[in-house]
């Protein structure tokens, strides 16, 4: 991996702010309540990097399949031969914790160290250069205590950082609440943190895009206005009220 090197999003003023994009090979945590652009701001990203060649794999716990592809159809940005052709790799998670005899609410250490090693078994595989996991709440929340979910995601990242994959994961959070997780450590490990929210303006709610963190990049903490049409999701600076 060449030391600075950017992994586009895709998403123009997301790489502005960035000087190119991500450095390559960290973990962003993409920060949002329901209905905020999590899922479709991510697969934006994956289709991407698919469009130049770059293996990528969404890890799915909160949707099924069927239904997650439906609502993406709508989008120009995505390309469902990419998903055909296996440049794409979409893999709902239940079904893994299911054939693994992992569906129990609570996940011993052996268990987690399981799981951990399947998610790098496919990866490594399908030498992955993005990834998502949609979302890391509902992993962690078969991961009882504190230790586990910093162990599990430390070495998670650790190990895509050197396979060079960037990777995002979705944290479920609150509305117009200042927290970036449920369990207030997933934000610390990752490298970055996208967070999306929505003002409330003239009786309407704006949805918005915040760089809060991101290790190795000077950035701005600017909050943008974001819109999703059909193109996927669109930035654009957000007017201050008088």
């Amino acid at each position: 991996m060449v030391v600075g090197e950017k992994c586009e999003t895709g998403i123009k003023e997301i790489d502005v702010q960035m000087n190119g994009g991500i450095p390559v090979g960290s973990t962003v945590l993409v920060a949002g309540s329901s209905g905020s652009g999590k899922t479709t701001l991510c697969m934006q990203f994956l289709m991407h990097g698919a469009r130049k060649g770059e293996k990528s794999v969404f890890f799915t716990i909160t949707e099924p399949l069927f239904k997650l592809l439906g609502n993406l159809e709508k989008f120009e940005f995505f390309d469902k031969r990419l998903v055909d052709n296996g440049t794409v790799t979409i893999i709902d998670l239940r079904i893994i914790f299911e054939r693994m005899g992992l569906d129990t609410e609570d996940y011993t250490v052996e268990d987690a160290s399981a799981l951990l090693d399947v998610l790098k078994d496919i990866a490594k595989e399908l030498n992955a250069k993005r990834l998502v996991i949609d979302s890391v709440t509902a992993l962690c929340y078969r991961l009882k205590s504190d230790e586990m979910i910093r162990d599990f995601i430390f070495k998670l990242g650790t190990f895509l950082a050197a396979m060079e994959c960037t990777t995002f994961l979705t944290s479920e959070i609150p509305p117009r609440k200042f927290k970036y997780s449920k369990n207030d450590i997933e934000e610390f490990i990752s490298d970055g943190i996208l967070l999306l929210g929505d003002i409330e303006r003239g009786g309407d709610l704006i949805r918005t895009l915040q760089i809060v963190k991101m290790r190795g990049v000077n950035h701005s903490r600017t909050k943008y206005a974001m819109n999703i049409s059909s193109r996927g999701v669109e930035l654009a600076p957000l007017l201050k009220m008088r």
